[in-house]
């Protein structure tokens, strides 16, 4: 897959200046992965990680597209079975097919909360993603559940009483091990309504199962923690240990492109990345 880059509208320079907040010396796990949709939202420290990440990974891009596409038929699968409202943790930057956008092609009402604290992305959601009376962004951590969902703003567009979509896109292996992902997770999760669905794409290590595959995706987990501080490639067990009381729909656990792939979509080959980004989706009981 080549990575295409559109020509920024505003020099990097001036975008710099525009953007309050934004530490440019430091590379951004939202940008990196902005890079490799070829977004324009990023900055040459950006482009240095994603170089070197795509040295051990050169079908990297491969994998960002398989996530929005995973989200793409998540979300629309999830709308069709009746869902009308939606918490996307870690939603990065806005791109083509942003959760609001599928869900509400299903439903025009869906309420859509997103939730980042990282500053581009609250910068440019603020202006793309907040569209109207349906549809904010909250700056929060998502590490902290309790203060995402008691949010004055989340309280005005979900209503907990009622089913959920949780949306947990590439953001649990941001977490490390000491910050208790699984906890976060179950904090999230004890807070849903029965029918409430649960989505994780998460970073996979499949260990002894694929041996060579299983050193790149330490190699890549090493690259991720000296250049971002953040990225564990976990294993299938630990993956699966966040759904845990929850129902996991067909085809359970696997590999992105094949979470009830669609005509259209990009055909993934079973390269590198095809084995270390997997994802599920949950009913809660």
């Amino acid at each position: 897959m080549t990575i295409i880059h559109e020509e920024p509208t505003v020099p990097e320079s001036e975008r710099e200046s525009a953007s309050s907040g934004i530490d440019t010396s430091k590379p951004s796990v939202a940008r990196v992965y902005d890079y490799f949709l070829g977004g324009k939202d990023n900055y040459e420290i950006d482009r240095q990680v994603a170089a070197a990440a795509l040295q051990v990974a050169p079908d990297a891009p491969q994998a960002a597209m398989a996530n929005r596409e995973f989200l793409r038929r998540t979300v629309r699968y999830l709308a069709e079975a009746g869902l009308r409202q939606f918490l996307d943790i870690g939603s990065g930057l806005p791109t083509q097919g942003n959760v609001h956008e599928v869900a509400q092609s299903v439903t025009p009402a869906a309420h859509v909360v997103y939730v980042d604290h990282d500053p581009i992305v609250l910068a440019h959601g603020r202006a793309l993603l907040a569209v109207d009376e349906t549809t904010t962004i909250v700056d929060a951590d998502a590490r902290e559940p309790e203060k995402v969902m008691d949010d004055p703003r989340t309280q005005a567009l979900i209503d907990f009483s009622e089913p959920v979509g949780l949306l947990l896109f590439g953001i649990l292996h941001h977490l490390n091990d000491e910050e208790d992902p699984g906890g976060v997770a179950a904090r999230y999760i004890s807070r849903l309504a029965p029918g409430s669905h649960v989505v994780i794409s998460h970073f996979h290590n499949p260990g002894a199962a694929l041996p060579e595959v299983s050193e790149q995706a330490r190699s890549a987990e090493k690259i991720f923690n000296e250049n971002l501080g953040t990225g564990r490639w976990r294993t299938r067990e630990e993956i699966l240990a966040y759904f845990e009381g929850l129902e996991l729909l067909e085809p359970g656990l696997v590999p992105l492109p094949e979470w009830r792939p669609e005509t259209g979509d990009h055909q993934a080959t079973p390269g590198i990345t095809y084995h270390t980004f997997v994802g599920g989706v949950a009913r809660k009981p």
